[in-house]
């Protein structure tokens, strides 16, 4: 069942990217979102079963290296995975991502669409007569997007939780599961917030609300830059 539910959702988003009508494409994707939250709930295991969670390092290129990191971080965080900022490297902005295998595949599949989505948002912005500091204009923007999206995912999940029976203590022992395998490799964690300007971010927050929990494009393949070690 939980593979027909991943294929019903990657056939949700391929049709959302093939159309040009937003209505349409509007339904596929919460659709698909609905599914993907419900998803996650359905991979619990049983309480008290013991599973080791998983962690990958995901490199994400330039151009905007460090927001593209910074959206891979909050959709895996909005998922129930523990994502870490750790620098430059290897030809791009790498985030350490902690996890169940569940999640780590969802935060994968999502993360993937939404860096599709991000950049062809920003391709197709329009930056406001009068503004200056373009590049600062275009980061506020995605910034926006991002934190938008992630408003929406946690939305999503919050409400396939709430209407899951006995799902709130397994969580709750998988969060501190995932939060001693980070503690394992990071003992010390330093927690940064980006700057923004007003008029980009609020553009970019109204497109990441167009998303609506993920409506973006997706193929069935992994985008090279999730692929686990990279």
């Amino acid at each position: 069942m939980r593979e027909r539910t991943l294929e019903r959702v990657r056939k949700l988003l391929a049709k959302a990217e093939r159309t040009d009508n937003e209505h349409e494409r509007a339904t596929f994707m919460a659709a698909a979102s609905a599914l993907m939250a419900k998803h996650g709930i359905d991979s619990l295991p049983p309480a008290g079963t013991r599973q080791t969670p998983g962690d990958r390092v995901v490199t994400l290129p330039n151009p905007w290296a460090r927001e593209k990191a910074r959206l891979v971080s909050l959709v895996a965080q909005a998922v129930r995975c523990r994502p870490l900022l750790i620098g430059r490297g290897e030809g791009g902005q790498r985030v350490h991502v902690f996890g169940f295998a569940a999640d780590l595949e969802r935060a994968d599949l999502l993360a993937t669409s939404l860096l599709l989505q991000m950049a062809s948002g920003l391709a197709r912005v329009r930056v406001p007569d009068g503004v200056t500091a373009v590049r600062a204009y275009r980061r506020s923007w995605l910034l926006g997007f991002t934190d938008e999206v992630y408003r929406l995912l946690r939305v999503a999940e919050s409400q396939a939780e709430q209407a899951s029976t006995g799902a709130a203590l397994v969580l709750a022992d998988r969060r501190a599961e995932v939060e001693r395998a980070v503690s394992a490799h990071y003992p010390d964690i330093r927690v940064s917030v980006p700057r923004t300007s007003g008029t980009g971010y609020r553009d970019g927050v109204a497109a990441g609300r167009r998303a609506d929990l993920g409506r973006t494009g997706m193929t069935t393949d992994t985008a090279p830059e999730l692929a686990p070690g990279r």
